[in-house]
């Protein structure tokens, strides 16, 4: 995985909104996430192309249309890689607070 194609993907708000709206409806063309982002399809492409380069959305052809589909693997890679090691220590903190006020 290249962990900075991904980061690179997610730090632009518009490759956000684009991710949530396959997360909401998966498989969608061009177009109709077109109507979900005020700018032009050009734009939009653009903002796609990246997404696929960082491996986060995969595009499958169905007769003309070409369709969207969004990957949550490398979103696991980099929470597995960068946020859950964090998570850990505060979840073992808050355990042992609550076991300490419980008595236990």
């Amino acid at each position: 995985m290249d962990e900075d194609k991904v980061f690179k993907a997610l730090a632009d708000a518009t490759r956000r909104k684009l991710l949530d709206a396959l997360y909401a409806n998966n498989g969608q063309t061009l177009g109709q996430l077109c109507e979900h982002l005020d700018m032009a399809r050009q734009s939009v492409t653009q903002h796609l192309g990246l997404l696929e380069a960082a491996n986060l959305v995969s595009t499958v052809r169905r007769g003309r249309e070409k369709l969207h589909f969004i990957n949550p693997v490398p979103l696991h890679d980099v929470y597995e890689r960068w946020v859950r090691k964090f998570e850990q220590q505060r979840l073992s903190l808050l355990h042992d607070l609550k076991n300490h006020l419980e008595g236990a």
